[in-house]
């Protein structure tokens, strides 16, 4: 009866080693498989984000176009660079023919005025500001436009 009891023992102690196993390893999948889902809506999150953002820069994008008197070259580097130094302003190109300025900004970060006045404080008319005449008096003798010379043709 001895090693029956002993036989006994030693059978509940290997099942008690195998549930612990089955259990453990029971455990391990769950965790695998709470982590899985975990990291796939990690990732949705984050691309719903990404693709948010890119929305909004593109629907804050404005562009518009306006009148600048000026003569020559220099003038419309000096008139681009006033405008491109406006915070929100990606990009400024003034047309020496016509006389007009194409600006790209982003209307979260300045407006249209904000860009009329930095062109006319170096000197320059616009449709809507007079150039600051200090400013006129210091640009190169070629610079001096005629402050009734037509704009935006």
């Amino acid at each position: 009866m001895n090693f029956s009891n002993k036989n006994h023992k030693h059978k509940i102690s290997s099942m008690n080693q195998v549930s612990k196993k089955v259990i453990l390893s029971v455990a391990l999948v769950m965790a695998m498989g709470l982590t899985s889902c975990k990291n796939e809506t990690k990732q949705e999150k984050e691309l719903t984000t990404q693709v948010t953002t890119e929305v909004t820069t593109e629907v804050a994008m404005a562009d518009i176009s306006f009148g600048v008197r000026g003569n020559c070259g220099m003038c419309k580097s000096t008139i681009e660079k006033a405008a491109n130094k406006v915070e929100g302003v990606a990009n400024a190109t003034w047309n020496v023919d016509k006389k007009n300025i194409d600006v790209s900004f982003d209307a979260t970060k300045t407006d249209v005025m904000a860009i009329h006045n930095a062109i006319a404080a170096s000197g320059y008319d616009t449709e809507k500001v007079e150039g600051d005449l200090e400013a006129y008096d210091g640009l190169p003798g070629c610079c001096k436009y005629d402050h009734k010379m037509a704009m935006n043709q």
